[in-house]
Protein backbone atom coordinates (compact mmCIF):
# COMPACT_ATOMS: atom_id res chain seq x y z
CA UNK A 1 0.00 0.00 0.00
CA UNK A 2 0.71 3.75 -0.74
CA UNK A 3 2.49 5.57 2.13
CA UNK A 4 1.16 9.53 2.09
CA UNK A 5 4.08 11.92 3.63
CA UNK A 6 1.56 14.57 5.77
CA UNK A 7 3.07 17.64 3.40
CA UNK A 8 1.90 16.30 0.14
CA UNK A 9 -1.71 15.66 2.32
CA UNK A 10 -1.41 19.24 3.36
CA UNK A 11 -0.29 20.64 -0.03
CA UNK A 12 -3.44 18.77 -1.73
CA UNK A 13 -5.80 20.43 1.19
CA UNK A 14 -4.07 23.75 0.13
CA UNK A 15 -4.90 23.36 -3.16
CA UNK A 16 -8.80 21.72 -3.06
CA UNK A 17 -9.96 22.75 0.39
CA UNK A 18 -10.92 19.58 1.17
CA UNK A 19 -10.85 17.39 4.67
CA UNK A 20 -7.57 16.17 5.69
CA UNK A 21 -9.15 12.90 5.17
CA UNK A 22 -10.37 13.21 2.18
CA UNK A 23 -7.18 14.76 1.11
CA UNK A 24 -5.16 11.06 2.27
CA UNK A 25 -7.94 8.80 0.77
CA UNK A 26 -7.58 10.41 -2.26
CA UNK A 27 -3.80 10.33 -2.39
CA UNK A 28 -4.38 6.71 -1.45
CA UNK A 29 -6.76 5.85 -3.98
CA UNK A 30 -4.60 7.69 -6.58
CA UNK A 31 -1.24 6.38 -5.88
CA UNK A 32 -0.43 9.66 -4.65
CA UNK A 33 -0.94 11.48 -8.35
CA UNK A 34 -1.72 15.19 -7.52
CA UNK A 35 -4.19 15.53 -10.73
CA UNK A 36 -6.33 12.09 -10.49
CA UNK A 37 -6.51 13.13 -6.41
CA UNK A 38 -8.38 16.44 -7.27
CA UNK A 39 -10.30 14.52 -9.90
CA UNK A 40 -11.25 12.16 -7.27
CA UNK A 41 -12.25 14.42 -4.58
CA UNK A 42 -14.48 16.04 -7.38
CA UNK A 43 -16.50 13.06 -8.12
CA UNK A 44 -16.55 12.39 -3.92
CA UNK A 45 -18.07 15.86 -3.63
CA UNK A 46 -20.61 15.23 -6.48
CA UNK A 47 -21.95 12.59 -4.68
CA UNK A 48 -21.83 13.93 -1.30
CA UNK A 49 -23.93 17.00 -3.62
CA UNK A 50 -26.21 14.81 -5.25
CA UNK A 51 -27.10 12.80 -1.80
CA UNK A 52 -27.46 16.21 0.21
CA UNK A 53 -29.70 17.70 -2.68
CA UNK A 54 -33.12 16.60 -1.29
CA UNK A 55 -32.93 17.74 1.75
CA UNK A 56 -34.63 21.33 2.97
CA UNK A 57 -32.49 24.36 3.14
CA UNK A 58 -34.27 26.90 5.51
CA UNK A 59 -31.30 29.41 6.52
CA UNK A 60 -28.44 30.95 3.85
CA UNK A 61 -27.93 34.60 2.74
CA UNK A 62 -28.59 37.20 0.94
CA UNK A 63 -24.95 38.54 0.22
CA UNK A 64 -24.32 41.69 -1.28
CA UNK A 65 -21.88 43.22 -3.49
CA UNK A 66 -21.45 46.56 -4.95
CA UNK A 67 -18.50 46.63 -7.49
CA UNK A 68 -15.34 49.34 -6.44
CA UNK A 69 -16.36 51.63 -9.36
CA UNK A 70 -20.09 52.04 -7.61
CA UNK A 71 -21.74 50.71 -10.99
CA UNK A 72 -22.48 47.17 -10.31
CA UNK A 73 -24.14 46.19 -7.67
CA UNK A 74 -25.24 42.65 -6.92
CA UNK A 75 -28.06 40.41 -4.45
CA UNK A 76 -27.81 36.36 -4.53
CA UNK A 77 -29.52 34.49 -2.47
CA UNK A 78 -27.52 31.19 -1.42
CA UNK A 79 -29.50 28.66 1.06
CA UNK A 80 -28.56 26.02 3.17
CA UNK A 81 -29.57 23.72 6.32
CA UNK A 82 -27.96 25.43 9.13
CA UNK A 83 -27.64 28.94 10.51
CA UNK A 84 -24.29 27.76 11.67
CA UNK A 85 -23.00 27.19 8.33
CA UNK A 86 -24.64 30.27 6.75
CA UNK A 87 -22.23 31.93 9.40
CA UNK A 88 -19.35 29.77 7.91
CA UNK A 89 -15.87 31.44 6.43
CA UNK A 90 -16.35 29.30 3.15
CA UNK A 91 -19.58 29.96 2.74
CA UNK A 92 -19.84 33.26 2.83
CA UNK A 93 -16.37 33.22 0.35
CA UNK A 94 -18.64 31.11 -1.97
CA UNK A 95 -21.08 34.00 -1.86
CA UNK A 96 -18.84 36.20 -2.78
CA UNK A 97 -17.20 34.33 -5.49
CA UNK A 98 -21.15 34.01 -6.76
CA UNK A 99 -21.76 37.54 -6.71
CA UNK A 100 -18.59 38.60 -8.03
CA UNK A 101 -19.60 35.84 -11.41
CA UNK A 102 -22.45 37.52 -11.58
CA UNK A 103 -20.98 40.80 -11.63
CA UNK A 104 -18.19 39.62 -14.16
CA UNK A 105 -20.41 37.90 -16.85
CA UNK A 106 -24.19 38.80 -15.97
CA UNK A 107 -25.84 36.21 -16.88
CA UNK A 108 -29.56 36.22 -17.97
CA UNK A 109 -30.94 33.13 -15.74
CA UNK A 110 -29.68 31.06 -13.01
CA UNK A 111 -29.88 27.85 -14.58
CA UNK A 112 -31.12 25.40 -17.10
CA UNK A 113 -34.43 25.01 -15.79
CA UNK A 114 -35.05 28.51 -14.83
CA UNK A 115 -34.37 29.40 -18.82
CA UNK A 116 -38.55 30.43 -20.01
CA UNK A 117 -39.86 27.63 -22.27
CA UNK A 118 -40.53 30.35 -24.83
CA UNK A 119 -37.13 31.62 -25.07
CA UNK A 120 -35.52 28.64 -25.10
CA UNK A 121 -37.82 26.77 -27.91
CA UNK A 122 -36.99 30.44 -29.88
CA UNK A 123 -33.47 30.16 -29.27
CA UNK A 124 -33.48 26.21 -30.67
CA UNK A 125 -35.08 27.47 -33.95
CA UNK A 126 -32.82 30.10 -34.42
CA UNK A 127 -29.89 27.52 -33.90
CA UNK A 128 -31.42 24.94 -35.72
CA UNK A 129 -32.26 27.43 -39.05
CA UNK A 130 -28.91 28.52 -38.99
CA UNK A 131 -26.68 25.10 -38.51
CA UNK A 132 -29.50 23.63 -41.73
CA UNK A 133 -27.73 26.44 -43.45
CA UNK A 134 -24.84 26.51 -42.85
CA UNK A 135 -24.42 22.29 -43.11
CA UNK A 136 -26.33 21.64 -46.20
CA UNK A 137 -25.93 18.58 -47.98
CA UNK A 138 -24.85 16.90 -44.20
CA UNK A 139 -26.60 14.02 -42.71
CA UNK A 140 -29.38 14.71 -40.47
CA UNK A 141 -27.80 13.08 -37.48
CA UNK A 142 -24.89 15.21 -37.90
CA UNK A 143 -26.94 18.40 -37.98
CA UNK A 144 -29.12 17.54 -34.78
CA UNK A 145 -25.74 16.83 -33.11
CA UNK A 146 -24.29 20.42 -34.21
CA UNK A 147 -27.60 21.87 -33.28
CA UNK A 148 -27.47 20.23 -29.35
CA UNK A 149 -23.78 21.08 -29.26
CA UNK A 150 -24.67 25.11 -30.04
CA UNK A 151 -27.73 24.77 -27.52
CA UNK A 152 -25.01 23.72 -24.57
CA UNK A 153 -23.35 26.56 -25.54
CA UNK A 154 -26.33 28.76 -25.35
CA UNK A 155 -26.23 27.37 -21.70
CA UNK A 156 -22.72 28.06 -20.92
CA UNK A 157 -22.96 31.81 -22.15
CA UNK A 158 -26.90 32.76 -20.19
CA UNK A 159 -26.75 30.46 -16.98
CA UNK A 160 -25.30 31.33 -13.82
CA UNK A 161 -24.21 27.98 -12.60
CA UNK A 162 -22.37 27.05 -15.69
CA UNK A 163 -20.41 30.57 -15.86
CA UNK A 164 -16.91 30.38 -14.33
CA UNK A 165 -16.03 31.34 -10.75
CA UNK A 166 -14.57 33.83 -11.07
CA UNK A 167 -11.91 33.14 -7.86
CA UNK A 168 -10.97 29.98 -9.70
CA UNK A 169 -11.99 30.29 -13.21
CA UNK A 170 -10.66 27.20 -13.64
CA UNK A 171 -14.42 25.47 -12.42
CA UNK A 172 -17.82 26.33 -12.75
CA UNK A 173 -19.99 28.13 -10.11
CA UNK A 174 -22.12 24.81 -10.01
CA UNK A 175 -18.72 22.62 -9.79
CA UNK A 176 -17.48 25.04 -6.97
CA UNK A 177 -21.15 24.45 -4.80
CA UNK A 178 -20.82 20.58 -5.63
CA UNK A 179 -17.14 20.60 -3.75
CA UNK A 180 -18.23 22.86 -1.00
CA UNK A 181 -21.64 20.76 -0.14
CA UNK A 182 -18.96 18.23 -0.12
CA UNK A 183 -16.84 19.75 2.04
CA UNK A 184 -19.30 21.14 4.68
CA UNK A 185 -21.93 18.11 3.95
CA UNK A 186 -25.06 20.49 4.09
CA UNK A 187 -27.38 21.02 0.91
CA UNK A 188 -26.26 24.21 -0.35
CA UNK A 189 -28.65 25.94 -3.12
CA UNK A 190 -27.70 28.80 -5.20
CA UNK A 191 -31.30 30.63 -5.00
CA UNK A 192 -31.49 33.66 -7.36
CA UNK A 193 -29.64 36.86 -8.04
CA UNK A 194 -29.90 40.62 -9.10
CA UNK A 195 -27.62 42.51 -10.99
CA UNK A 196 -27.97 45.95 -10.90
CA UNK A 197 -25.71 48.40 -13.29
CA UNK A 198 -26.20 52.37 -13.76
CA UNK A 199 -28.25 53.08 -16.38
CA UNK A 200 -28.76 49.52 -17.41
Amino acid sequence: MTEVAAKTVMKLREMTGAPMMDCKEALLACAGDFDKSKDWLRKKGKQIADKASGREVKEGLVFAYAHHNGKVGVLVEISCETDFVARNEDFRAFCKGVALSVTAFAPAYLNRESVPAEALAKERQIVLEMTQESMKGKPQQVIDKAVEGRMEKFFAEKCLLEKPYVPDDQKTVEQMRELLVGKIGENIQVRRFVRLELGG
